[in-house]
Order: C-alpha cells, then structure tokens, then sequence
C-alpha cells in the first residue's frame, strides 16, 4: 500500500500549471469510440481513470497509442463488440459514458453499473430514460445495463435534475439519433462544452452547450479529428485552496479564469487577494482568513468537487461557516478523517457546520474518495506535524503528479511505499 506523507505548516509560494480536465477527458474518450475512425486528444491529464478508459476502448477491439504523457491516439475503427467488463467499468463512475457512445454507433451497448466514488446513492435512471425516449430498450441483469435500438429517433427530453452525466450520455447518443434531440434542463459545465465542442469538432450538430437548451440535430457517423482539452477547474482550484489555506502566494497557469468565478469570489471574501490575469490566478493569502457559507450547486454555482477542500479551509478560518450540499447527498463522508487533524465540524443532512480556528495538527488518516483525498492534502499543508494518508489510489484517479507539484511549491510532502508502520 502507497501513502502521501506531508509535514504541514508551510507557505506555498510560486506557480503551478494545470492539466487537462479529468472531467472532460473521462468523457471525451468514450465519445471517441462514436467516431469509428482515428482521434487524436491533447492535453490530457495523466491520471488512473485515463488509463483505465483506454483499456477498456482496447478491450473492445480499438487501438491506443500515448506520442507524449498528455497526447493519445485513439482508433475506434476495429471496435467490433460492445460489452464493457466488469472489472474496468468498476473502478470508474464515468465508465456509463461507454453507454452512449456504444449504443449510438452500434445501437447496442452492455456496461455494468459504474463504480468510482461512494457518494451515496448516484442512480443513472435520467441516462436510461433519455436512452428509452430515444427509442432504445434498457433492462438491467446481473448488474449490467443493456441497451439495444432498431433505431434511435431525436425526442424532447426534460432532466429532472441538471445530471452533468446524463446531458453527456444523451447528447453522444443522440448525434446518431434520426431529426432533432433536444435536451432541456440539461448541465451547463464546463465538460459539457468542452465535449459538445469535441462531437462537433468530429461532424456533429449540437448547438446550445453551456445553456440549459441543448439541440443535436443527428447524423449519419462521424470523422476523426484532433482536439485539445479544456483545463482542470477541479485541480486549478484544489492549489488555489492550498495557497490560501497556507498563507501562502501561489499563482494557478493555464486555466480558464471564468470557469473558477465561483471559487475566486469566496476566496476573495475571506480575505484572500487575487490577481486574474488572461489564463492565470494569483493568490496571495497575507491576511488572517474569515469564515463564509458555500452553496456546493451546478455551474455555474460553487462546484461539488470542490466542497470538501473548502471545508478544510474553513476549519483553520475565524469565524464559523456552513457548508450546503446539493449534488452528492453523502459527500460528507470525509469529515470524520478531517476530525482526526483537529477540525471541527457537525453534520446534519446536506449541510456541514465548521467551528473555525481550529489548530490542526498531523495524524494518519485515510482518502474516502478522490476529493475527499483532497480535502486531506489541504488539511495536511496547514497542520502542525506529519499528515499520513492512506487509499491513494483515489487521489491518483483525478491528480496528477501531485507531489511533485506541490515539493515544487514549498511543501514538504512524499510518496511512502509500503511503511511497515502504516500497514499494522
């Protein structure tokens, strides 16, 4: 068993660049296999869930090749079955996209159920009734959910929720679906574009990604293409977290600074100075921070992923803060290992009550799930001591080269293989 061990109490400094959105590749490489001919995707982040993705396309009977660490080449062309296996489809949450895109090209598809992070109960009954309303017929056995069409025909679909993973799995299905598909109360992410751009790139017709009115008009198949992915608004925002909660001066290079508009006004709120520049964020975190409230909500309110690093920040803030979830309704399940460092929060329902001053100090703790993981790094740059976490595996998922990143910025933090004194 690996862990990441951080001797806290050091200021950030310098500057970090961000990678490829793990959000948009997990995405953008299933809608690949729509293409049925050769993808090249730059930018990617060099994460697990990359990889496990790209086992699964050649499973399947495509072909992957990585030129560099962040470019890969995908041939979707020797696709010749549509069966995901169990044992790749369940270490990721976004494997459903596989749905989607197999079913639009081949109008069968079989993938079980994803796996990825436990944040309660995370059903993908809004992907399956937009696929029936498409005129697929959907039934679940043994854990796998089969799909199969004579035909897809565009349709009016209205999400009840604005499921990010829905809009995506419809829309991909969708460019193979005869006339026009509308989509309405559809999620308005960053990964959303960032996707509809990449299908469009290929051949397809989507207008009004980014808006609540999606409209794909279908198509007979698409071509290859090269596309280059959108930064990490995830990642970009976990450092600008870091800096903060370290007193520190850390400028965030290479992301989109309209898309961390949400992050940008608490920081600022707590005190925090910002310097937003054409594709860069500087933080400078002199002045003792004060609590606020979050609303974690759908873009373009305060992202999810981004809830529990804020929690962590707010523990070592004066004051005290509420914390409001409205997307994951067990995304709490990280405050447990924060209470282990010293913080102090309470629970109830979908909101996190967070007693601020609190003086962490080291302890070993373990990730929960990848942002929870996160949660835990944060909490390890501001505490007094040695941090060890555990199950990194999640953090792996969705960071790369973490370590290294933050070494270069003043952490003191390391990668521990085996510790005979962590495994008892």
């Amino acid at each position: 068993m690996e862990y990441i061990s951080i001797n806290g109490k050091r200021k950030l400094s310098g500057s970090v660049q961000i990678n490829g959105a793990k959000n948009a590749a997990v995405a953008i490489i299933p809608a690949a296999i729509a293409a049925g001919g050769k993808c090249v995707i730059e930018n990617l982040p060099h994460v697990e869930d990359v990889t496990t993705l790209t086992h699964a396309i050649e499973h399947l009977g495509g072909s992957c090749r990585f030129p560099d660490e962040h470019t890969l080449e995908i041939d979707s062309g020797g696709i010749n079955q549509y069966t995901v296996p169990y044992d790749l489809a369940k270490k990721m949450r976004a494997s459903y996209y596989m749905l989607g895109a197999l079913l639009g090209r081949f109008k069968k598809a079989e993938v079980p159920l994803p796996g990825g992070c436990s944040l309660g109960v995370r059903p993908i009954n809004y992907h399956l009734r937009g696929f029936e309303q498409l005129g697929a017929k959907i039934h679940t056995e043994h854990g796998i959910v089969k799909a199969a069409a004579d035909k897809l025909t565009g349709a009016n679909i209205y999400l009840e929720f604005p499921s990010v993973g829905a809009t995506i799995n419809i829309m991909i299905a969708a460019v193979f679906a005869e006339g026009v598909t509308q989509i309405e109360n559809a999620a308005k992410e960053p990964h959303v574009v960032d996707t509809a751009n990449f299908l469009n790139k290929l051949g397809a017709n989507i207008k009004g990604a980014g808006t609540d009115n999606i409209r794909i008009t279908g198509t007979d198949g698409l071509n290859g293409g090269d596309y280059s992915i959108i930064p990490d608004q995830i990642e970009a925002g976990t450092y600008m977290i870091a800096a903060a909660i370290t007193g520190g001066d850390v400028t965030v290079e290479r992301i989109i600074p309209k898309h961390m508009d949400s992050l940008t006004a608490k920081l600022e709120e707590m005190q925090c100075e910002t310097e937003i520049r054409d594709d860069s964020i500087r933080i400078k975190a002199e002045k003792p921070l004060h609590a606020v409230n979050f609303k974690a909500m759908v873009y373009p309110g305060f992202p999810t992923d981004l809830q529990p690093q804020a929690a962590a920040l707010l523990s070592v803030s004066s004051g005290s803060g509420i914390i409001t979830e409205t997307v994951h309704e067990q995304r709490f399940q990280y405050v447990e290992e924060l209470r282990r460092l010293g913080a102090n929060i309470n629970v109830e329902g979908r909101a996190a009550f967070v007693n601020g001053g609190a003086e962490l100090t080291g302890a070993q703790v373990n990730a929960t799930d990848l942002r929870a993981g996160a949660a835990l790094v944060v909490a390890g740059l501001a505490a007094k001591g040695e941090t060890v976490i555990g199950n990194v595996m999640h953090l792996d998922r969705g960071y790369e080269h973490l370590e290294s990143k933050l070494a270069a910025l003043g952490a003191d933090v390391k990668r521990i293989s085996h510790p005979d004194e962590y495994d008892a």
